[in-house]
């Protein structure tokens, strides 16, 4: 396989990355080399090439004017020239795409063996992507990095032109890519939902990686002339920042909250690393406005001896100076009002440096994995003092988020990232996908019941390798995080999702991509009174679970089931229909009355010419109960929650002494449909009429 990954804009060359030299040469050039790098030692991958613009500027380095740069075996950087030879900004790069795509497209031409798969950085490369498409049929996968649209949080609503261009350069692109590949949950589920786009079943969340090239190593000599003519006790835990100076990185309220704050001053010094400024620098008038507003804040503060903000760095200077940071038992702080994902909080965790960081986007993920810090709303002052001191004054909550960082910060592996966007890209080139005739349905949940045990995950894996009917997973989560968890197991992908509850049903098409269903969808809409249902909940003061667990048709709340039977009633009373759903003794789901686990897997029977009769349900919990007693047989797993005592005595119910995956294939082996006693013959539930296979 021949991949081609994409990215326009910054200064990439390899193998390191020289932060800040542009305002654009940021982290999305980390995830390129390292995925690309990476890919390039998949045993499916012939070779990887990254492409991007060539501009001769020897200012920011004689490598950019290269049209052709081996890497490694396998890698290599390609660079497209146009009539414009200059460097260019993000906005200025736009009016130069109609040359690149000419360009990318006379490359692609003139290649003896072209990509098998492109992928694509930012929503520019997605249009030269797009074009290769519509030439060479060639697929292509997106990676947003940055949606413009949240932007509008903070413009309050009001976009220039360019960033209206852009969000509409976006939404084109989700609209085109064959997959879309981000890192958080907030991109998947909650950015990308805002373009209006029913994308989801092509979005996959995959973990990128970090690179640990000299992690935990002290470079005392180094990080000491970075911060030498600055800091009067360099001794001090040091409170650390990098990031570029653009507005949304909130730098600024860092260094406000450090110049307003005693506490701070007397406990530790302030390093920030904004990027690269002086006069020989390109700047653009944001990240010349940052830097005149840091050196305001910090000036007028009259900070001398306590705060460095130096205005070069190299690579090796970030790595010694997050050591030097680790070393005083300093912190590293990341305050963006939005971080799509939070590269450099990991950077910090391989070096065993907590962290505090904004609570808004990727540190959510990031931390709830590593745990390694804490996040905050990153503009309340008073919370940002409160929690840098908590951290530099606890010696014992110090060592334990530390060593969090160190023990966790593997999982983030540019390998695992690329053996899954690598399945991604094999998928995309396969043959037509055909729909399978199944002689039964197996509808599973997954946590708990399908996961918990690696080795009976294992063990169903190769059941369904050798099985007869449609594999069906149902679960309460979205379908981009059943793709993960199912990913993160090992276990196989299902012939169908049926996710949020039973509100989304996910089928591939004749080419094989996952698309909604949109008749099951309009089933729901048909008495789902969403808005009114939602202002019952508020009458109700009943508590709403996060924004990312809503979902078009299910609102999650929290309560137990007394709370549950309430909103029941505050709903009757209001004439409102909708299915209330109690589970794990603290979470309630309002669906459609047309909704849920059962009826959507009765539907899906529907679809197979098949019936209830034909389906096998397995769960562990309150939201399985209602596909467990509409299903033709159920298996009950062992590790099954006391909320689901009530089944007990139903008769077509199998309730496994085994836990998890084991369960299930327990009862499975009890069906007739797994162990050594399985039959030859497709499995029939019962003899209720012959079975029907939609054509």
């Amino acid at each position: 396989m021949h991949i081609f990954h994409l990215a326009l804009g910054g200064c990439l060359t390899a193998p390191r990355v020289n932060y800040g030299l542009t305002e654009d040469t940021g982290g999305h050039i980390a995830y390129v080399l390292g995925a690309a790098t990476a890919q390039a030692q998949c045993s499916h991958v012939t070779s990887v090439t990254v492409v991007t613009r060539a501009f001769n500027d020897p200012s920011l380095g004689e490598d950019h004017a290269r049209i052709y740069q081996p890497v490694e075996p396998g890698l290599v950087i390609r660079r497209l020239r146009t009539a414009n030879g200059a460097y260019l900004a993000k906005e200025a790069l736009a009016a130069e795409l109609p040359a690149l795509i000419d360009a990318f497209l006379t490359m692609l031409e003139d290649l003896d063996e072209r990509p098998d798969v492109i992928h694509a950085h930012f929503a520019d490369a997605a249009l030269l992507a797009q074009a290769a498409k519509d030439r060479f049929d060639i697929p292509f996968i997106y990676t947003p990095h940055s949606l413009g649209i949240d932007k509008l949080t903070h413009l309050k609503g009001v976009a220039g032109p360019l960033l209206t261009a852009r969000i509409a350069q976006e939404k084109a692109a989700l609209h085109a890519a064959d997959a879309i590949v981000v890192s958080s949950r907030d991109e998947a589920e909650r950015q990308i939902s805002a373009y209006g786009l029913q994308v989801d079943g092509k979005v996959y969340r995959v973990w990128p990686g970090v690179d640990l090239t000299g992690a935990g190593k002290t470079t005392e000599a180094v990080a000491s002339t970075l911060v030498q003519d600055s800091l009067a006790t360099p001794e001090l835990p040091m409170i650390l920042a990098i990031a570029r100076p653009v507005a949304r990185k909130n730098l600024q309220q860092l260094a406000r909250t450090y110049a307003e704050s005693a506490a701070l001053q007397d406990r530790a010094n302030l390093v920030i690393l904004a990027g690269q400024h002086g006069a020989d620098v390109q700047e653009s008038a944001e990240t010349a406005a940052v830097w005149a507003e840091l050196n305001d804040i910090l000036a007028g503060a009259d900070l001398r001896g306590k705060v460095a903000l130096p205005a070069r760095h190299t690579p090796a200077d970030v790595v010694a100076i997050y050591a030097k940071a680790r070393d005083t038992r300093g912190v590293f702080v990341n305050l963006a009002f939005h971080e799509p994902f939070g590269l450099t909080l990991l950077e910090a965790a391989s070096h065993g440096l907590p962290v505090v960081a904004g609570d808004r986007g990727g540190p959510l993920d990031i931390l709830a994995q590593t745990g390694h810090g804490i996040t905050l709303d990153p503009t309340d002052e008073a919370a940002i003092v409160a929690g840098l001191t908590g951290l530099l004054s606890d010696p014992a909550a110090w060592d334990c988020h530390a060593q969090a960082a160190l023990r966790n910060v593997g999982m983030f592996d540019w390998t695992v990232w690329a053996d899954h966007v690598t399945a991604i890209c094999a998928d995309l080139i396969a043959p037509p996908w055909i729909n399978p005739r199944p002689a039964y349905i197996l509808g599973s949940d997954i946590d708990h019941t399908l996961t918990g045990c690696a080795r009976a995950a294992a063990a169903l894996a190769e059941w369904h390798a050798d099985r007869r009917g449609l594999f069906v997973v149902a679960t309460g989560r979205s379908i981009v995080e059943a793709r993960r968890i199912l990913q993160d197991w090992s276990l196989p992908l299902p012939d169908v999702f049926v996710t949020a509850v039973g509100t989304e049903i996910h089928r591939r098409d004749d080419a094989g991509r996952w698309v909604l269903d949109a008749d099951y969808a309009k089933l729901l809409d048909s008495d789902w009174k969403s808005a009114d249902i939602a202002a019952c909940v508020e009458a109700a003061g009943i508590a709403w679970q996060a924004d990312i667990e809503q979902r078009r048709w299910k609102f999650g709340c929290l309560g137990d089931s007394a709370e549950a039977d309430r909103l029941r009633q505050v709903l009757r009373a209001a004439g409102l229909a909708a299915k209330v759903i109690a589970s794990h003794g603290r979470l309630i789901d309002i669906l459609p009355v047309q909704g849920g686990k059962g009826k959507a897997l009765t539907y899906l029977a529907r679809c197979y010419a098949m019936t209830a009769a034909d389906v096998i349900a397995a769960g562990d919990s309150g939201n399985d109960v209602d596909m467990l007693t509409s299903c033709g047989r159920g298996i009950v797993v062992g590790n099954a929650l006391p909320e689901i005592a009530d089944l007990q005595g139903l008769p077509h119910l199998y309730h496994a002494r085994a836990s998890y995956a084991a369960g299930v294939l327990e009862g499975l082996t009890a069906f007739g449909l797994a162990g050594s006693d399985k039959p030859s013959l497709p499995y029939r539930p019962f003899a209720v009429s012959s079975l029907r296979i939609a054509s």
